[in-house]
Order: structure tokens, then sequence, then C-alpha cells
């Protein structure tokens, strides 16, 4: 990814962090590096909570950055993350950690599983996990093997760690690479996937404007098979490769990357297509990218398997947990100082393939258990709006839902939701659609923020309805629209009173329909 004053590779080196964690260090109070051992609770603090997610997964301290594939390993999904315990003194390196889940929501932190820098290949960067069923790389049936970055004098080269307790401790397997750089300045984010058609292991690789495709029998040697480039979405990271079944009941491939389009307008999140995989090659749909996210954070994103009751792989719903951060602005949040962290993922999504227009599309809601940690909801009917109505419920951390309608003959020009409001209402976080562009958007400039601005997607208002699910917690605003094939997903920073709604329908009224406030917390 190209990254304007710090880049991703200076951060992970601790380059570019020292001078700032030091002075962060010194905010608040000179926190001391982090134990390895597991938090007492996974998803809340061990120490402050004033700025801390009540329902999004947070690092426990300190420093995190990349997602890693969740697995599924006795009962639960086993989450790996980059972490760094010296962030705050200005210390370098990032170490894999390990959290634990049963229903995607709530997480149990379990320590670090791959420690930085305990072997000469120096700290741990992204790559993948796959519990190696059938013993192929010689570590025993059900051997948990990560193929791992590392760039030992700044050479960045793929390689094998392997777990025999369940992917609570790692070992290198060796000392070389089991995919070297052949000479390249990007060459990393190895995603393994297990190919059932062939028998064999596949990896995808970021090589900068090209994912390399690689296949092994034992994940130790590894050759080039085939190639996706592209030339127009800046540096591809990130790389994944799943097969769905959609909606429709037929079966479909996609491919994904985080890239960033914003030299064409487009985002900088998790970019996909669909379309066809022989083993070798991947041949799209159509050659415009989609988007899992429309907004400005929701980087470093991964899917994984849905697992049934009875442990089984249910292809037509998938799991997607995002970075709630970008690398244009990494370290700018008030949480280093109000709470000693910096790390939130967006919120876990279900993820199914749709049906839609010519081709397919993913569509994204709130995971499903999400549900079950509302502590208290305001169920307040269908309200009619011509300007604005302010509610009386206030809360900091919730998820509302409604259907906007509107007669199209005498339509509204601009409505939708301000939540984050502040009492005096200068500072809001404003969400809903502009019917003259017509597009749906989140502008997160009234409040307080990383760099402002406002995402955008073209919507068509003809239907004269428009569904929404937004979620708001301490740092973030997620706004899902209709079935969640758009998504607008933001970092704000809101003060502590800011915890106002505002419906607003301006030129014209609209009924906000089924309209329901759930305040959520996981204690």
């Amino acid at each position: 990814m190209s990254e304007s004053h710090l880049s991703r590779r200076g951060l992970l080196t601790g380059a570019s962090v020292a001078a700032l964690g030091s002075a962060v260090a010194l905010t608040t109070g000179g926190a001391a590096a982090a134990e390895l051992r597991p938090a007492a609770s996974g998803t809340m603090s061990k120490g402050r909570t004033r700025m801390r997610p009540q329902y999004h997964f947070s690092v426990p301290d300190n420093w995190k950055n990349d997602p890693q594939r969740p697995i599924w390993l006795d009962g639960e999904y086993h989450y790996y993350y980059l972490y760094n315990a010296d962030y705050l003194e200005g210390g370098a390196g990032t170490s894999w950690r390990r959290a634990t889940t049963r229903d995607h929501v709530s997480f149990r932190d379990q320590g670090v599983a791959i420690p930085k820098f305990s072997n000469g290949n120096g700290d741990c960067w992204s790559g993948s996990l796959v519990v190696d069923e059938r013993g192929t790389a010689g570590y025993g049936e059900g051997a948990v093997v990560a193929l791992v970055t590392q760039a030992p004098q700044g050479r960045q080269a793929q390689y094998l760690w392997y777990s025999t307790d369940g992917g609570r401790s790692f070992r290198p397997g060796g000392s070389a690479p089991v995919l070297p750089n052949p000479g390249v300045p990007d060459f990393r984010d190895p995603k393994v996937v297990w190919d059932d058609v062939r028998e064999r292991w596949f990896m995808l690789n970021a090589e900068g404007q090209r994912l390399g495709f690689y296949a092994s029998a034992d994940l130790k040697s590894w050759r080039e098979v085939g190639q996706f480039r592209r030339t127009d979405l800046g540096l591809l990271e990130c790389p994944d490769l799943f097969r769905m079944t959609a909606d429709d009941g037929t079966v479909h491939w996609v491919l994904g990357t985080s890239a960033n389009g914003k030299g064409r307008g487009l985002p900088a999140t998790y970019a996909y297509w669909t379309g066809s995989f022989d083993g070798a090659s991947f041949t799209v749909d159509h050659d415009e990218p989609q988007w899992l996210d429309r907004g400005f954070d929701f980087y470093g994103a991964v899917t994984y398997e849905h697992h049934d009751a009875s442990g089984a792989v249910d292809e037509s719903l998938r799991h997607a947990i995002g970075w709630a951060n970008f690398w244009d602005y990494p370290h700018n949040t008030p949480t280093l100082a109000t709470d000693g962290y910096n790390g939130d993922d967006m919120i876990v999504r279900d993820v199914r393939l749709v049906r839609s227009g010519s081709g397919y599309a993913l569509a994204s809601q709130p995971t499903e258990a999400l549900r079950d940690y509302a502590a208290r909801t305001h169920r307040l009917g269908d309200v009619t709006v011509a300007g604005t109505r302010d509610l009386e419920v206030r809360a900091l951390a919730y998820e509302l839902s409604c259907e906007i309608t509107w007669n199209t003959s005498a339509a509204p020009g601009n409505l939708g939701v301000e939540v984050c409001r502040a009492p005096g209402g200068g500072r809001h976080v404003a969400a809903g659609m502009f019917l003259p562009g017509p597009f749906t958007y989140v502008n997160r400039r009234p409040t307080i923020n990383p760099t402002g601005g406002e995402s955008q997607f073209t919507a068509d208002p003809s239907s004269g309805r428009l569904r929404l699910r937004v979620l708001v917690d301490r740092t973030s605003v997620e706004v899902f629209v209709d079935d969640g094939q758009v998504v607008h997903s933001h970092r704000v920073f809101p003060l502590e009173g800011d915890d106002g709604i505002r419906l607003y329908s301006y030129d014209g009224t609209s009924v906000f329909r089924g309209l329901t406030v759930r305040e959520l917390a996981v204690r």
C-alpha cells in the first residue's frame, strides 16, 4: 500500500513510531510493555476504558494492526492479529497475538502466540494459518501451520511456523524461507488455502501490483503456477481467495485484496472480483473490482469460513473482519492518551454471495449474534419527519435500524440520521442519501476524526425507500445500506457527551419506519 508520511514497513520495523510512541508514553503516564499472559477478558481493557469500544474488538494494550484469517479449532474460532507490546515506549516490531471466540462478538484474549524477534529473521508480519489435517508438512495430523512474512535485512520472504498445541504457541520450521524473495521490494502477506480438487495447497502472495500464485504438496516447497495483475489499484496487500455458494444455489470463486483506488476515486479497502479458478489462474467475471466497504477505515480485512453446530463448513456464509484504521493516519487517535492503546476492528460481518444485476456481489450484515448483546431496546415505531426531529434516546454504543420511505413524486432532497451528536449540534456524523446526487453517504467532517472526509456511493432513489443499519461505538460509525452490498465504515472520535441522535428529511417528508435503537455492550 502506498502510504503518505508513514510507511507500513517503517511502522512494522519501529522506525516511524519511536518518537511518537515516546511522547505518548509521557502523556499516558509511561505505560509499560504488555505482559504476554492472557488478559482476564478479551475485548475489554485491563485498565482504562474511557474511549474503548463497548462491543467492537480492541487490543488489550499498546498496538494492533492487520487481522489474520481466523481458523476453526476445538469448537471455537482462533483469531490472530499483529501486535506490538512496546508501541507506547517506541519499541519496534510486531508479534502474533491470539484471541478466541464462539460467536464473533465476544473475544477472549489468549496472549502472544508467535513472539517477535524470537529468531534471526526479525519480527512477524502478516500471513495466514491452516489446520494441516493430513499432516502434509510433517508435524502431525491436525498441526497448525502458519506461513508468515519476515524480513531479515529488509528482504521480505515467507517463513513457516508450526504449532502442535492447538495454536497456543509456535516454533519456526527452520531458518530458511519456504518462499524466498526473487529480488523485489514487496513480497508479503501469504494467504494459503487447500485446493480440494487438485489435493494440494495453494498460496496467494502480494508482490507489488501483482498477486503471485504458488502450489505445494507439503507447505514447504512451493512452485509458481500463475499470477493476477492490476496496475490501477496501487500496491496490493493481504490477498484472499475462497469458494462460495450464492443465494441462487450456484457456486463461484471470489478473489479479494486490500487495494488503494484513491487515484481513481475509488475506496482503499477490500477490493474483490467474482470469477472462476482452475488451480493456477483466476478469470474475472467483470474487470472492475467491487468493494466490501466504501468507507475510509476497513483495511487489511480477512474473510473466514463459517462452521455450523457440528463443525461442518457452510459455503453459503462467510465472516469478515477489518482493521478500523488506515495507513494515511495510523497514530491519529485520542485513545493513546485516554486508554493507553491504539487498535480496534470494525464489527465482524456475516457475508453472503447474492445475485446482483448481471453478476454476483458480496452482501454484508453485522454478525447475527450481535443482537444477543442488546442491553436495552427502544422501539420507536414509525416516525414522520419534515425537517429535523431529535430523539429522546441518547447513547454512545448502539445499533439504529429503520426503513426510510418517501413519496417519489414529492421526494425530499436529503434524508438520514445524525449520530454522535453534540448537545449543541455542531459535532455529529451524518449518514443518509442525497437524492439529487443520487448517492448514499457518511460524512464525518463535523466530528473529531483522523482526516475529515465523506464517503459516497451511487444510489437509486426511484424505489422511494432506503434501509439503514447504523452501528455506533466509541470510536466508529458503520452504515449498512439495504442488503449490505454497500457499507460505509469510519473511524471517529466524538466527545463523551456527544450521544444525541437526530433524524432529518430536508425539502420534503420522509417516514422512518420500524425505527429501533438497541444499546449494545459486551461485558
